[in-house]
């Protein structure tokens, strides 16, 4: 019987899609991005969508949103794969990133360079989530953190990338530390603005019992002026709850992450920690 099975032809590449990756070996991670269509040939295209690419995008803020939209076309054109950085120096500049996003607060998560399998690796967790990230420049996890550390590996990962100085003090903060709000001077503003409602609301209406003014826009206007002000008031309130509310959430998360004798069990790594300074103390 003749065999009618199709062989590959070992000369011609696998037909891929654009969502398989190489076993996470670019500093993408294991985001996918859906083409918009065939990769530019001519020079001339490829400068023009390069162009196009620095105009929509800002790379000095590129955060997890635009690499969400960016599609697979648009990267290969922004971030030459030759140039990509990987290796130990690809894990020193992520890490001093990180350092710099969580001290401004950016990122929320205990940070240690650990290593595991004969190779150093990064690894970012939270009470919520972790992300690990290799020298091969892949990011594997789960939850928030993963979805904030991809772009800035892939930022680390670009040679026109100056990674920024961390400051010494870059560790998460101590719980007691943290203010149960900010905006303090605005809400005392809404606060002045509302007494003035209220005496203005409360002379109007005593002046229209006092004195005969013969007509109802006095009272009525007294009645506004009054629901405005007592508006004002319960917006002033519910706003230094809200602040109460997330910063004592936020100390409860800090507590729970300083308080805490081991990792999260749901973070698959056993590695000792190589730099005993980036774990957060």
């Amino acid at each position: 019987m003749e065999d009618t099975s199709t062989e590959p032809d070992p000369e011609s590449p696998p037909d891929r899609s654009p969502d398989e990756s190489d076993g996470g070996e670019s500093p993408r991670g294991d985001a996918s991005h859906e083409s918009s269509g065939d990769a530019p040939d001519d020079a001339d295209d490829l400068a023009a969508l390069r162009e196009r690419v620095d105009e929509e995008y800002d790379f000095d803020e590129f955060g997890p949103s635009d690499m969400a939209r960016m599609s697979a076309e648009e990267w290969d054109a922004a971030f030459d794969p030759d140039s990509w950085i990987t290796g130990d120096r690809l894990l020193d500049r992520a890490e001093a990133e990180l350092k710099s996003r969580i001290a401004r607060r950016d990122v929320f998560g205990v940070l240690e360079r650990v290593r595991e399998d004969g190779e150093d690796r990064l690894l970012v967790y939270s009470d919520e989530g972790y992300a690990i990230v290799r020298p091969t420049g892949e990011v594997t996890g789960q939850g928030t953190v993963l979805r904030d550390i991809e772009p800035i590996v892939a930022l680390a990962a670009m040679e026109s990338y100056d990674v920024p100085e961390p400051p010494d003090d870059w560790s998460l903060p101590h719980p007691d530390t943290v203010t149960e709000g900010t905006g303090e001077f605005g809400n005392l503003m809404i606060q002045v603005v509302a007494i003035v409602q209220v005496l203005a609301g409360a002379a109007l209406l005593i002046a229209s019992f006092v004195i005969d003014l013969n007509t109802i826009v006095a009272p009525a206007m007294g009645i506004v002026f009054l629901l405005i002000g007592l508006l004002l008031f319960v917006m002033v309130a519910n706003a230094r709850l809200s602040d109460r509310f997330r910063s004592e959430e936020y100390r409860e998360r800090l507590r729970a992450l300083r308080q805490a004798k081991e990792r999260p069990d749901f973070v698959p790594v056993e590695g000792g920690v190589v730099n005993e300074d980036t774990r957060d103390e």
